[in-house]
């Protein structure tokens, strides 16, 4: 299967609710969904609203479907510090590991792995994946536009209905939105496939409370 880089000139979808969702056609997408609990409620509605003050402060209308693509227009220095502030910040909050954080169990961990070498090769290519505490990070190409959601939903629907009836549990396992980007280069596919590679190692995991993969190079 081939996939391309993050296009400027191609066809995108532009779906947002509380994060943006970009698609195009055949991309490379880095995804990170997280369990319900992963994020205090009262921590990420400052973190979302931090970012709205800061959108609209640097001339940006956070209600409009395309602000990511006027954050990219940005200076760098400004393009850097809304990475550091927003982003870094984010995936920092999920490496506190707060939650239960039961994927910690090799048990259900499994679940998410099984699953999502399930469809690898046929609807998507696995570049690489982890599955941390209370969260997962996937680096793959995925067919078609307008399916990494889709995809990501089926991900999380099946996931939840077989971690819950093992846990004996009902109710909401996994936060709704997920966090997507489209993969803008090789260079870029490198530093998510080390980033994913490196995660429990920077959250001070031991061995067996993650499941980590990337394809040989």
């Amino acid at each position: 299967m081939d996939f391309r880089f993050f296009d400027p000139g191609a066809k995108t979808d532009v779906t947002q609710r509380q994060l943006p969702h970009w698609e195009q056609a055949d991309a490379y997408y880095f995804i990170t969904w997280r369990t319900a609990d992963s994020i205090p409620t009262e921590v990420f509605e400052k973190w979302h609203t931090e970012r709205f003050e800061w959108l609209r402060d640097h001339g940006i209308d956070p209600a409009l479907e395309d602000w990511q693509r006027e954050v990219e227009m940005l200076p760098e220095h400004d393009h850097r510090e809304f990475y550091r502030l927003f982003t870094a910040k984010w995936h920092g909050m999920l490496d506190e590991c707060h939650g239960e954080c039961v994927l910690r169990q090799p048990e259900l961990s499994g679940i998410v792995v099984e699953n999502l070498r399930h469809l690898d090769g046929e609807m998507y290519a696995l570049e690489a994946f982890v599955v941390m505490p209370n969260h997962v990070h996937v680096l793959a190409g995925i067919r078609g536009r307008g399916e990494m959601q889709s995809l990501c939903r089926n991900w999380k629907r099946y996931t939840a209905g077989r971690i819950n009836t093992l846990l004996e549990k009902g109710g909401q396992f996994w936060q709704w939105e997920s966090f997507d980007h489209v993969v803008r280069s090789p260079a870029s596919l490198e530093k998510f496939r080390q980033y994913i590679l490196q995660n429990p190692v920077k959250a001070r995991l031991k061995e067996g409370e993650y499941r980590a993969w990337a394809k040989p190079k």
